[in-house]
């Protein structure tokens, strides 16, 4: 492996101009098995609305290496990236979960509920390693505590390789880190303009389209005619400072029009079929 290899290929699609094509998962080493190999650039598990188990992360992580991808592919980039939705909302400037996720080895942190410039910050900075002040992109000052030992290993190189690439991406063009903020409400998306102008780092914007239409008044209706546009304004705010956005209902019906409108980070969830049992079933008639 090079020092130049992009381990992250959410990240790898992103930096071709590419979309990135990710999922949620509950975390379970089943779905991580099953999710493995499968056409995804990433997957994020979801510790927000499920209980929060490092344990059980680790596990899911470890099943989603691949021996045999390993050797075939010749490079340690795994098929499908591992992510992770945190528990904590912006609001509550959590950064130790940030810190214990990524000491695990994820690629990406996914922030929930980001309203206001300094929570954005806050988010930033709890990817980050602390540097000198004279150091090339400063800003923001890395929060993130000294432990490398476990992500570098399931990243599969040195301490000191982790080190320049634990950053986040574009910020740091090495960087194989991706920060998320979600922005659900009509706070978060009043003060867009300002997170993307003055804090630098954030790798992507996930509209959080159940949240946000819930704060309005009208949930789950991503129709109606005020949502749509806090939903599209969000977008259009991402298109003008050149930041990838993210829909996170994607699906075969909506996904050629979301790719043309912009959408870069595209969250299709797996669907599960029975097809031999809904024939015998038909042919049983029952």
């Amino acid at each position: 492996m090079t020092e130049s290899t992009r381990l992250n290929g959410a990240i790898r699609a992103l930096a071709d101009d590419k979309p990135a094509f990710a999922c949620f998962s509950a975390p379970s080493t089943g779905a991580a098995q099953a999710l493995a190999t499968q056409a995804y650039d990433a997957v994020v598990f979801e510790l927000e609305h499920n209980y929060y188990d490092p344990g059980l992360l680790r596990d899911c992580m470890q099943y989603m290496l691949n021996r045999q991808q390993i050797v075939e592919s010749g490079t340690l980039s795994p098929v499908v990236a591992p992510f992770v939705r945190i528990p904590p909302n912006g609001a509550e400037m959590n950064q130790f979960i940030a810190k214990q996720v990524l000491e695990l080895g994820v690629y990406g942190v996914v922030w929930p509920h980001v309203s206001t410039v300094d929570e954005a910050r806050n988010c930033v900075a709890s990817c980050r390693y602390p540097r000198p002040e004279t150091a090339p992109n400063y800003e923001p000052a890395g929060l993130r505590g000294d432990a490398p030992r476990n992500a570098a290993l399931y990243w599969g190189i040195s301490q000191q390789e982790y080190y320049k690439k634990a950053d986040v991406w574009p910020l740091a063009p090495q960087g194989e880190v991706l920060c998320t903020i979600m922005i659900e409400d009509l706070l978060g998306l009043k003060n867009l303009p300002k997170m993307l102008e003055e804090v630098p780092g954030i790798g992507m914007v996930l509209i959080g389209e159940g949240d946000l239409s819930q704060s309005m008044g009208h949930p789950r209706q991503y129709d109606q005619k005020d949502v749509a546009k806090a939903i599209d304004d969000i977008l259009q705010i991402c298109l003008q400072y050149k930041v990838v956005c993210g829909h996170p209902h994607v699906d075969a019906n909506n996904v050629e029009e979301l790719l043309e409108r912009g959408f870069r980070w595209l969250m299709s969830a797996p669907v599960q079929s029975y097809p031999g049992l809904k024939k015998g079933r038909e042919l049983a008639k029952r």
